[in-house]
């Protein structure tokens, strides 16, 4: 005549629970992606320079987004091309841990870019070789 419907008993309670058990371990593995600042000055000096360049290679093998400002004060406003050529030598230097999300903009007395890490290589090799 026909199959009649097949239904399971549970325990609702112990449904919920492994339920909450699942998002909470989703919620534990997933990643937070931040977005950290470093601020330069277009006069910055090269020690000052290299040390802000070492945070910001910090910053973005933990998996963080980096917005790169550049500060006018004064006259400097006159010569944003100083900020600017800041801005491409850091990009230029990155280009092999960061892309560039957003290219160098003027706002204001600021200049942003916004840098985005790169998938490493070894990341890269192992998917392939999943695959």
């Amino acid at each position: 005549m026909g199959d009649p419907p097949v239904c399971r008993i549970m325990d609702y309670g112990k449904f919920k629970y492994e339920q909450a058990m699942k998002a909470k371990q989703a919620r534990k593995n997933q990643t937070k992606i931040e977005l950290k600042e470093m601020k330069f000055r277009p006069k910055i000096d090269v020690g000052d320079y290299t040390t802000k360049k070492k945070h910001i290679e910090r910053f973005l093998s933990d998996g963080n987004k980096v917005k790169v400002t550049i500060m006018f004060r004064g006259r400097e406003m006159a010569h944003p091309e100083l900020g600017l050529n800041i801005l491409e030598k850091l990009a230029a230097e990155l280009v092999e841990k960061a892309s560039v999300e957003a290219q160098p903009k003027l706002e204001g007395r600021n200049m942003h870019m916004l840098l985005t890490p790169v998938a490493s290589r070894k990341d890269d090799v192992s998917a392939s070789g999943k695959a």
